[in-house]
This record gives C-alpha cells, sequence and structure tokens, in this order.
C-alpha cells in the first residue's frame, strides 16, 4: 500500500469499517482496500479521474476522484446514496449507540430506530419488547447480563423519543461517533 491517497472510517451497524484508497497517478491504478482486505484492483487505467463503485458490508459506496489542479486530485467518499458527512448526520439520527464494557470486554451496541433492531459486535441479537407505563423496552441478554434499552418520550416536540441503554440495572452513557 504505498500509493494510499485517502483512509475514511466508516461506522455501520455491524461495527466500524476502515476504507482505504490507493490511486497511482502516473499508471492509472486503483486499489480498494475494506478492513484492510482488498476489495477492488484496477491496474493501468488510462483515465485518473471517475468512479470506483464498491460496497461496505452490503451497503453501496463510491469514491469520487476529481482533478484539483495539475496533477493533484481529489477523493470523495459516498455511502449509501450520500455524502460520508451526510450519511454520518443521517446515522446519528437513525441509530443509537452505546460502547459499555462487561467484564473487562469491550461491547458495541447499536440501535437502529427504524427497525428496532438491536446489533452487537456486529451481531443481530435476539430481543423481546415490551409496552411499559412510560414508553417501551427491548429486552436482550449479553454475556449472562440482562440488559434493556428503554424508550420514553421526552416531554418535548423536538427532541422526540429518549432512548437509553441498561444492564444490570445501571444506565450506560451513550457513544457519539
Amino acid at each position: 500500500m504505498t500509493d494510499v491517497v485517502a483512509v475514511w472510517s466508516v461506522a455501520l451497524s455491524d461495527g466500524i469499517h476502515k476504507v482505504q484508497f490507493e490511486h497511482g497517478t502516473t499508471s492509472g491504478k486503483r486499489v480498494i482496500y475494506v478492513d484492510n482486505k482488498e476489495i477492488s484492483r484496477k491496474n493501468w487505467m488510462f483515465k485518473l479521474v471517475g468512479r470506483e463503485v464498491f460496497s461496505i458490508s452490503g451497503t453501496r459506496a463510491v469514491i469520487n476522484i476529481d482533478a484539483c489542479s495539475g496533477f493533484a486530485y481529489e477523493y470523495q467518499l459516498e455511502v449509501g446514496g450520500k455524502s460520508l458527512e451526510k450519511f454520518v448526520e443521517q446515522r446519528s439520527r437513525t441509530c443509537k449507540v452505546w460502547t459499555p464494557t462487561i467484564e473487562g470486554v469491550g461491547h458495541r451496541i447499536v440501535l437502529e430506530k427504524d427497525s428496532m433492531d438491536v446489533w452487537c459486535d456486529g451481531c443481530v441479537l435476539e430481543t423481546a419488547g415490551e409496552f411499559v407505563d412510560d414508553g417501551t423496552e427491548t429486552h436482550f441478554e449479553l454475556g449472562g447480563h440482562a440488559c434493556c434499552i428503554k424508550a420514553v418520550s421526552s416531554g418535548k416536540r423536538r427532541e422526540g423519543i429518549v432512548h437509553s441503554l441498561i444492564i444490570d440495572d445501571r444506565e450506560v452513557p451513550q457513544t457519539m461517533e
């Protein structure tokens, strides 16, 4: 990986993925790595600008290669049809993420608010939902520990529903990605 020109981190429900892009500006070579694994290679491309389409864990991604000035190039990553910045912004509205440590082991728990799927360390968990007096609770188990995601109204129209993760009767602070 001698011609790496761009590196991005993409947070999806199944984990945070590292995307690296090699671009040989004399040969036109283009190589894409996801999580340090080569997924696409094109050698000897005559056109030095353009697009490379690939997938990150089933999500469509595109690297746009544009000339700036002279032999300088600009690289932009699109994920799910949006610029990386817009994708991250949308994801922060549709997903909640927590990174608790249980018995010395770090975990990454993601709630997809649109489907109510709960992911832990890259796998969808078996959950049980129930309505309670002040909202809903989604129950699951993690390493023998009782876990619950509570959804309650904030009482404020602009804030909407507040989600909190509780493990063994202790609230876990949300993580910002």
